[in-house]
């Protein structure tokens, strides 16, 4: 695809531009202190503010914790941190900015910028949150305060990037933060390599927020994080999230492993997800959600492995702005394994997905789910393995397949895989879709299950080939509602 090499080359000049022209100035040259106890806000500003003057150049950390507030980097700085080297951030909440959103280190209509090296940067989070919140308490903040805690756009991110080009954050280690962890929004040509998320500290603590960006990459990253993994979002109804690649990464999520929206007010296009590992992750492993209006479309993923895994992968158009309904089209989606847990993935967790929202049988590992007259369109599963623990119960709500105009639309509500409740089915669930093609797949139950394998629901010109279904006492595998044009090889 031209757009995606288009960004490889733009990738390419990024890298080459911050690794040959820089000229190292070390932090102890601007009276930085290494003690993690002086507050150097004020001397880390002035060092970047006089790099950027001098034409560029990286302010290198040596060993030691920096205690900061909110940092602003400017064009041609890199920030370089070596191994043992700590930034760390204030626990005062009123040592932090807010641009759009609240932020460690900021960067608005910037260029040629760049966080490296193997140090740490450490948002101290779990305090600060609990720092806010009391100063929400206090009256001295104003905040909607849901659920007796602050918003996300009022506790800081630990990285928020907006509007900027030619961007590369490699090989640190990000911990700890209060809310979304790094957030690129509207920016473009965007490498981020070998980086390791450790966030389990409060809640909304996504790996990676991708906003309406262009030309992106994720490669080699290890994530644990409270929220979702790496989130896509469209928050402009006339922008686009598009030319992104995510490869060779391993997640852990109390939320989705990978995730598409919400929001998704414009649009997803050209996106590449490539040997990504999910393990002990509460909701689904790929998740594609395009229910604010907008649109996803052009999504190959390829080699998944989901290990011990709540849901594998979930599909949804929905209507959350009246008379706005998404549109889903054109996904391919090929070697996957999917481990799917007998009970909750995430229990131990720090902070854990909530036992409300779990369906109280355990669902299908693929669900797709449009709605009337709004179809999901163009979808190939190829080289599928679901391994299943079946035994669902039949007391809970059960379902027949006789009553499946009983599962609700739900076109407004807010979309994760558990959102219907009992399924009809411990395999596979289609609902409003349009040339749905899966090919050689293999479906396994552990335990006998009342339910049937693979259920479609107004369901047409779709085709099954290859398609293999263990299961104790064995039953028939397929059932079709209101479909046409479906065909068995």
């Amino acid at each position: 695809m031209p757009a995606i090499k288009q960004y490889f080359f733009a990738i390419i000049f990024c890298f080459q531009f911050l690794d040959c022209s820089a000229r190292d100035y070390p932090a102890s040259l601007f009276g930085i202190y290494s003690d993690g106890v002086t507050l150097n806000t004020r001397s880390i500003q002035f060092a970047i503010d006089y790099i950027h003057q001098q034409g560029g150049g990286r302010l290198v950390f040596d060993v030691g914790r920096f205690l900061t507030g909110s940092i602003h980097l400017k064009s041609n700085v890199t920030i370089h941190l070596l191994e043992g080297a700590v930034l760390l951030g204030v626990l005062n909440p009123l040592d932090y900015d807010r641009v759009n959103f609240t932020a460690l280190i900021h960067a608005h209509d910037q260029q040629n910028i760049a966080i490296t090296g193997k140090g740490i940067i450490d948002g101290q989070g779990r305090q600060v949150a609990r720092n806010v919140a009391e100063l929400v308490h206090k009256g001295l903040i104003k905040d909607a305060f849901r659920n007796d805690r602050p918003e996300v756009e009022i506790r800081p991110m630990m990285i928020y990037f907006q509007s900027c080009k030619n961007i590369v954050v490699r090989g640190i280690t990000i911990r700890n933060g209060a809310a979304w962890i790094q957030t690129y929004d509207q920016c473009k040509n965007v490498n981020i390599d070998s980086v390791n998320v450790d966030s389990r500290a409060f809640w909304n603590n996504d790996g990676f927020d991708i906003v309406d960006c262009d030309s992106v990459a994720i490669t080699n990253a290890y994530i644990d994080a409270a929220d979702d993994g790496v989130c896509l979002k469209s928050h402009d109804p006339n922008a686009v999230c598009q030319n992104v690649l995510v490869k060779n990464c391993t997640i852990r999520s109390s939320a989705n492993g990978i995730k598409f929206g919400t929001a998704s007010r414009g649009g997803f296009r050209h996106i590449r997800l490539i040997n990504i590992k999910v393990f002990n992750t509460y909701r689904s492993a790929i998740a594609l959600e395009a229910v604010d209006g907008g649109f996803i479309e052009d999504v190959e993923a390829d080699s998944l492995k989901v290990i011990n895994g709540g849901h594998a992968i979930f599909m949804r158009i929905g209507e959350r702005v009246a008379g706005k309904k998404g549109r889903l089209d054109n996904i391919s989606i090929k070697n996957v394994e999917a481990e799917i847990a007998a009970a909750k993935p995430d229990s131990g967790y720090e902070y854990e997905g909530p036992i409300e929202d779990m369906p109280r049988n355990i669902s299908p590992p693929i669900i797709i789910a449009g709605l009337p007259g709004s179809f999901i369109t163009n979808v190939t599963f190829t080289n599928i393995t679901l391994n299943h623990p079946g035994g669902g119960n039949a007391l809970f709500a059960k379902r027949l397949l006789s009553e499946l105009d009983s599962v609700p639309e739900k076109p407004a509500a807010y979309p994760e895989f558990s959102m219907f409740k009992e399924l009809p089915a411990w395999g596979i669930y289609i609902r409003h879709g349009s040339n749905i093609r899966i090919n050689n797949a293999r479906l396994s139950a552990a335990k006998k299950d009342y339910r049937t394998a693979i259920v479609l629901d107004d369901v047409h010109e779709s085709g099954f080939t290859s398609i293999k279904v263990d299961e104790p006492g064995g039953k028939k595998t397929f059932y079709q509602y209101k479909s046409t044009g479906i065909v068995f090889k």
